[in-house]
């Protein structure tokens, strides 16, 4: 009889029986829906121009697989090694950031203005997508080991400036979405490791003096500074600033309750709004499907927010929460942000929608994430 107990005590700890498969459903779903939604912005244009309407998607495809296959992989991996090895990734993200820098090895968009991915093949790698990852493991090894119960000064500045140097070297990308992206990873690490409100409070002010000090200087191009301020006065940019989020509105809101259907939105096929495929992707759910297509891609979103709070919720140890946490604060301003921009209560600032948004670093960082936290659940009892 003790055997027996014995072996499905056994069995019931193994980590593959506590796959949150709610989390794997909502992430493939998500991405599926990212791939119509990316054949509606995409095919007609593709089409005009005598290319396969289905390039874009079949891309995004692959990736997607890809994806499939990193988040089995590091959901395979024990999380607890991410910490053993935290110093590490924390120094390989800063050289990747430093080097796709360097003249010859890092690429440089249209504009040249930006020069932030490295250019493998058919492929656009983005290190700043994976040092979100990477400062998520690093401050989560750094607040596991706060013997006190919470966060003091001197680990407070100990997680701002581990955070200060990739922040820098990503905003002079310039890359201001990721920016704000790790930011936000931060703030949502600092609470949930308890962190007093008076520090936070503290750390606002500065963050909001920083801002204010970037804004008068050149770190920040007249047209980036342009497509910030837009949403708060309109008519104070330039009608090129303007285009973006007026068409943008106006795809959203034409939409209406229902939407005019799949494939039928005006705006989407006549590619008014620019990187509709990319950063506008939502524009596309909100004409075509309305305000309740629009809602049900929310509530996804929020159930993903959800069981990556669970997941923090129910890890093992303090590390497991930290990071859990981390990826879910990730997830939550990107579609904060995002969505915000499109319906215009949010600045501009070129920042993806998980699982939607077409890009290939974009997918697989989404996935990676989604492994890592499964990875915490299912080690939750051992």
């Amino acid at each position: 009889m003790d055997l027996v107990a014995s072996r499905t005590f056994a069995q019931e700890r193994r980590p593959v029986r506590h796959i949150d498969w709610v989390l794997i459903a909502i992430s493939i779903v998500l991405s599926v829906v990212g791939l119509f939604l990316l054949y509606s912005a995409t095919s007609q244009t593709l089409r005009q121009g005598g290319f396969d309407p289905f390039d874009r998607v079949n891309k995004q495809a692959i990736t997607m697989v890809l994806g499939v296959g990193v988040a089995i992989a590091v959901a395979s991996v024990d999380y607890r090694f991410w910490k053993i090895y935290a110093g590490f990734i924390y120094i390989g993200s800063i050289a990747s950031l430093i080097l796709v820098r360097v003249p010859g090895l890092g690429s440089t968009d249209s504009t040249g203005t930006a020069q932030r991915w490295f250019q493998l093949g058919p492929l656009q790698i983005t290190p700043s997508e994976f040092t979100k990852l990477a400062i998520i493991i690093t401050l989560g090894a750094v607040l596991a080991n706060i013997r006190t119960p919470e966060p003091t000064l001197r680990d407070l500045v100990k997680v701002l400036v581990l955070a200060a140097v990739p922040l820098a070297l990503v905003f002079l990308g310039p890359d201001i979405g990721t920016s704000i992206g790790i930011a936000a990873i931060v703030v949502g690490m600092l609470i949930v490791a308890g962190t007093k409100l008076r520090h936070l409070l503290v750390l606002s002010v500065v963050g909001v003096v920083a801002i204010v000090l970037v804004f008068q200087t050149s770190a920040i191009e007249d047209f980036q500074k342009e497509r910030i301020t837009a949403f708060l006065d309109r008519q104070s940019v330039s009608s090129d600033v303007r285009y973006n989020l007026d068409q943008s509105l106006i795809a959203v809101g034409s939409g209406g309750l229902l939407g005019k259907g799949y494939l039928q939105g005006l705006q989407t096929n006549l590619d008014y709004v620019p990187e509709q495929h990319t950063d506008f992707i939502f524009t596309v759910a909100g004409e075509e499907f309305g305000f309740v297509g629009a809602l049900a891609v929310l509530a996804l979103y929020a159930l993903l927010l959800w069981r990556s709070i669970r997941i923090a919720w129910l890890a093992k140890d303090p590390f497991g929460t930290y990071v859990a946490a981390g990826i879910a604060s990730m997830f939550a301003i990107q579609m904060f942000v995002n969505v915000g921009m499109v319906i215009g209560i949010m600045p501009i600032t070129g920042i993806p929608l998980p699982f939607l948004s077409y890009g290939g670093t974009s997918i697989l960082v989404s996935f990676a994430a989604i492994g890592m936290l499964e990875s915490i659940h299912m080690r939750r009892f051992t």
